[in-house]
């Protein structure tokens, strides 16, 4: 395995990696508000179903990835 490969391969349990990850996760929140407003528009509750499951997923997540930040040893005071 090369060196680049290795380094990259430790860029997803590193501090760095994880913020990443955290704001990747957190843009999808955009795109589930776009589903809810056009699911609010057309009345279509199956799709406002669908989007609350979505936003569930999002938020499950994103406390994964706080809890792997903790973890991680992050002496960040917002972070506890």
């Amino acid at each position: 395995m090369s060196k680049a490969l290795s380094k990259a391969k430790g860029f997803k349990k590193s501090k760095s990696g994880t913020y990443l990850s955290m704001a990747t996760t957190a843009f999808g929140a955009i795109s589930v508000a776009k589903q809810v407003k056009k699911a609010r528009l057309e009345h279509d509750t199956l799709r406002l179903i669908d989007a609350a499951v979505s936003a569930a997923a999002i938020v499950t997540g994103l406390a994964i990835l706080v809890r792997e930040l903790k973890r991680l040893g992050d002496d960040d005071v917002l972070l506890g």
